[in-house]
């Protein structure tokens, strides 16, 4: 389940004024956002290297490990592309972060870099075919050997979040921003991590306004949510 912008707006501008602090504009409010769910999706995966490396009995580790794995499995994604000349070019929209398996006619395509094309193809015994086809993958354009290849090409790779987006229009009469729901993009990242997010965008407004207060209170949730997120 995703985290509603719009909630996760709406309490940070009632801690700064509760204590005063001035407003941050959606536009500040929406790059800010942007910026604190891309950390938090790169630290899950620094999170899931230092699970794996406790022991597998920890039942504690055990429960921790699957709620990751749910977390990144929201950016976890399968498409069917269609191969021109045996090559297909992900498009400059798509946000893949890592790409995963590639499949050809049910079959599971072997990936090799660019400089072993050449060897690859004039090995009798390494030569690709139809039953056994391999790949490159450089830039946004993975190419398939051989390259005669025709049909669809299954891809599997794990995506970025799409940046955050409070959407609004602005009241010519009394000049505050009108929340637009059709505008807006919500934080894809897991409903679990709102308290995270929410401490790390005071964070964050406490360094642009140098206002030491709400920067320090934003620290300090987050240091409290690490501690019972191990506890």
């Amino acid at each position: 389940m995703a985290i509603s912008v719009d909630n996760v707006y709406k309490a940070v501008l009632v801690v700064m004024e509760q204590e005063k602090r001035g407003v941050l504009t959606p536009i500040e409010f929406n790059k800010i956002a942007t910026q604190v769910q891309q950390e938090i999706f790169t630290k899950y995966f620094d999170d899931l290297n230092q699970l794996l490396r406790l022991p597998q009995t920890n039942l504690a580790y055990a429960d921790r490990l699957g709620l990751l794995d749910e977390k990144i499995a929201i950016f976890k994604t399968t498409e069917t592309q269609l191969l021109t000349a045996g090559k297909y070019i992900i498009p400059s929209t798509s946000l893949v972060q890592e790409l995963g398996l590639v499949v050809y006619n049910n079959r599971e395509a072997q990936r090799i870099q660019a400089n072993e094309v050449y060897t690859t193809n004039q090995s009798p015994l390494t030569a690709p075919s139809a039953q056994y086809p391999v790949y490159t993958y450089e830039g946004s354009t993975i190419q398939m050997y051989p390259t005669t290849l025709t049909g669809n090409i299954s891809i599997k790779y794990l995506r970025s979040p799409v940046d955050v987006k409070w959407g609004f229009s602005l009241n010519a009469n009394l000049g505050n921003y009108i929340y637009s729901a059709l505008d807006s993009q919500d934080f894809e990242i897991h409903s679990s991590d709102q308290p995270v997010v929410i401490n790390k965008i005071l964070e964050y407004a406490g360094v642009m306004s140098k206002d030491q207060f709400v920067m320090s209170l934003g620290q300090q949730n987050t240091q409290q949510e690490n501690v019972n997120s191990k506890q």
